[in-house]
């Protein structure tokens, strides 16, 4: 079938990668892409929020799969516009219901849902505009350090972690009366902290059955050591020594089950995958937070680590037969290691040409583009995060050393790296 992934970045390529090795895929289309993307398949240049021309590309191409990468379609409505749209009535559409995405795109209804269905999350309380003075009190009386977070989709950087009390006023006056964050933070959830190692857990879900597709601990902060600001991730490694047997059993009984019978319980309509991030807390998961697509740069060990064809799992969703499907894994452990722009994630500069990328890698090494392009038939820098390098190994440190080598003969203007993804686990 010829299938439609829409997005551009290193959670796209590695998708783009995974989606081509399978028997059932025909022609695979990518909008808009990257300068990698276009190895596996036609980069398309198409607006993936302007749903009306990725219907048209849909029936002008004889699309049979959509798989969404990002979450802004998916918040917005994409999969009920394209199961309505005439001639797509048998697109399979790989993502949530709008109403079902709001598990992402509102804070707020994602924590009403925990609550509803005995999901054990963080405590909580919410405040608008009209509650303003409520939440100043509210947060003085919180313990430090405490978390507020915008309510809807605010490009990720909606979270703060305030460590006074000072910080999380201000914060909350910048949110609420200054609007920030537009209309994202009109509403603030302000949360307790949890203490513990973070991990995210995937999984694919036709709203009823549901397979658990692997798991990653990713690493936010832009310096060593996990310090500096937040950023949209710095590296990744899967599997997570501490997510043992037992302890993503208790995850499996104790948010995952409940996460589907809620979605199912609640009429909610869901096709696609269902990120949970975790705190491991003295070994018992709470929930931090939902997405409603898989997360970057986790997908660029989380596909390299799943031996399933991605497709027959799409297929096997749409149709009703996810419950039959075995899931196997790559016994080697997967890291991934993003080269970024200087600068990045405050102001960089875009359209530095990389170079090295040209060479021949070792079989167990993979470059995902993040942020490229094409300029004069070269590859330039074209966002924050520019690559993200996987590779495989018998253990982290082993597939950490190899992504390290592999970046070390890749060049562009201001590049940087982490050197210590995976430290906690040497």
């Amino acid at each position: 079938m010829n299938i439609l992934l829409l997005g551009s970045g290193g959670r796209e390529h590695a998708l783009a990668w995974k989606l081509k090795q399978s028997k059932l895929c025909d022609d695979l289309l990518v909008a808009p892409g990257n300068a990698g993307t276009g190895e596996y398949g036609r980069n398309v240049s198409l607006d993936i929020n302007d749903f009306e021309a990725v219907a048209y590309c849909c029936t002008s191409n004889q699309i049979g799969m959509v798989v969404v990468g990002p979450e802004e379609p998916l918040v917005n409505g994409i999969f009920d516009f394209l199961k309505a749209y005439p001639q797509l009535e048998n697109l399979i559409v790989v993502g949530p219901s709008a109403d079902a995405a709001q598990l992402e795109g509102s804070k707020a209804f994602s924590k009403h849902f925990m609550q509803r269905n005995g999901i054990p999350t963080a405590g909580y309380a919410e405040f608008t505009k009209d509650t303003y003075e409520a939440g100043k009190e509210y947060i003085s009386r919180q313990p430090l350090p405490v978390v507020l977070k915008a309510d809807g989709l605010a490009a990720g950087k909606g979270v703060v972690i305030a460590t006074t009390h000072g910080e999380a006023l201000q914060t909350f006056e910048s949110m609420i009366v200054d609007k920030q964050f537009g209309a994202a933070s009109a509403k603030v959830v302000i949360e307790e902290f949890l203490q513990g190692i973070e991990l995210s857990l995937f999984v694919l879900t036709d709203g009823k059955d549901y397979k658990i597709i692997g798991h990653a601990k990713d690493y936010k902060r832009i310096g060593e050591g996990d310090t500096g600001l937040n950023t949209g991730g710095m590296g990744c490694v899967s599997p997570v020594p501490f997510a043992d047997a037992p302890f993503l059993k208790r995850v499996e009984e104790k948010v995952v089950v409940p996460t589907i019978n809620g979605l199912q319980k609640e009429g909610l309509v869901y096709h696609g995958f269902v990120f949970i991030g975790l705190m491991n807390n003295h070994g018992e998961p709470l929930v931090i937070e939902y997405n409603c697509r898989m997360g970057d740069p986790e997908t660029e060990v989380v596909m390299p680590r799943l031996k399933n064809d991605l497709v027959e799992l799409f297929v096997a969703m749409s149709n009703g037969s996810l419950n039959t499907v075995d899931i196997a894994f790559e016994d080697r452990c997967v890291a991934t290691i993003m080269a970024v722009s200087g600068g990045y994630p405050g102001a960089y500069k875009k359209g530095m040409v990389i170079k090295g990328l040209d060479q021949t890698f070792p079989n167990d090494v993979i470059i995902f583009h993040a942020g490229t392009t094409e300029k004069n038939g070269e590859v330039v820098t074209n966002g924050g995060r520019v690559l993200a390098v996987s590779a495989y190994g018998e253990n982290l440190q082993e597939a950490v050393a190899k992504s390290k080598t592999a970046l070390q003969q890749i060049h562009f203007e201001g590049m940087y790296f982490r050197n210590d993804i995976g430290f906690e686990f040497e």
